[in-house]
C-alpha cells in the first residue's frame, strides 16, 4: 500500500529521519472530500478533481514525540494542500489521535454515511476536516 501511495503522489509521502534511520513517516494525497478510502486498500489511481488533501497516516517513533515533528509535518501537509489549492485537508482520527488533529484546526465531522464508512478504522475513528 505505501509502495503504491509512493508512486502515486511522491509529494505526499516524507520520512522523519534520526541517527541515519527512519523515525517516522507522513503518507497523503489529493482526494474526494468526505469519501475516506477504504482501510487497506490499493487507491488505483488519484482523483482528476480531488476536493481535499487526505492524510492518511503520520506516525512517529516514540523519541519523536513531544519534539514537534508533528506539528512540523501538519504545517507541512496544510501547505502542500494549498499549492493543490485544495480548500480542506481531511482524515480519519484513530488511536485516541482526535485531540491532537483538534489543536491543530481539524473538526469532527459527524455523519451517519460516514460513520459506516469508518466502521473499518475501529469505533472510536472520527472523520475529521480543516478548511483552509
Amino acid at each position: 500500500m505505501f509502495e503504491e501511495r509512493l508512486r502515486l503522489y511522491p509529494a505526499g509521502c516524507l520520512v522523519f529521519s534520526q541517527d541515519e534511520r527512519i523515525a517516522g513517516y507522513v503518507v497523503s494525497h489529493p482526494w474526494q472530500a468526505s469519501d475516506p478510502p477504504p482501510l487497506n486498500t490499493q487507491l488505483g489511481v488519484l482523483p482528476e478533481h480531488p476536493s481535499t488533501y487526505y492524510i492518511h497516516d503520520i506516525a512517529l517513533l516514540p523519541e519523536l514525540r513531544g519534539t514537534g515533528a508533528a506539528a512540523l509535518a501538519v504545517a507541512l501537509l496544510i501547505a502542500r494542500a494549498q499549492k493543490e489549492r485544495l480548500a480542506t485537508v481531511s482524515l480519519v482520527a484513530v488511536n485516541d489521535s482526535g485531540g491532537f488533529w483538534a489543536r491543530h484546526g481539524f473538526h469532527n465531522v459527524a455523519d451517519a454515511a460516514l460513520a459506516r464508512k469508518l466502521r473499518g478504522y475501529g469505533t472510536a475513528a472520527m472523520f475529521m476536516v480543516r478548511r483552509l
